[in-house]
């Protein structure tokens, strides 16, 4: 079994959950059903599909699991440009997930080869 952890990927992700979550205590009251949870929850499944893919006995399957956290991770993306275009986060705060965002993706592509 392989320990999550020690995962680059998942440190990083873990550190963006993080930043995420800080960012949107500013987004307006009327998101926090919306776009508030969405991209917490987006931002969080990262780790929590390199987290679960960790516990699986089979490469294929963690392999598998990168890939859902990927696919998350892009949605995350999506989700962060919404918030930038609606000007619920600041360009700072932007271009530093926005890097933080790409680093994840580029992570879980090299431990998918």
């Amino acid at each position: 079994m392989r320990d999550f952890k020690k995962f680059e990927v998942w440190q990083l992700s873990h550190q963006i959950t993080l930043k995420i979550y800080t960012s949107t205590k500013t987004f307006p009251k009327e998101e926090i059903f919306g776009l508030t949870s969405q991209i917490r929850r987006s931002f969080a499944s990262i780790g929590y599909n390199i987290s679960e893919g960790s516990g699986r006995n089979s490469d294929k399957e963690f392999a598998n699991f990168i890939n859902i956290a990927l696919g998350s991770s892009n949605e995350a993306e999506n989700q962060l440009i919404l918030a930038k275009d609606l000007e619920y986060i600041n360009e700072i705060d932007y271009r530093d997930l926005f890097r933080r965002i790409n680093s994840i993706k580029k992570e879980a592509c090299f431990l998918m080869e």
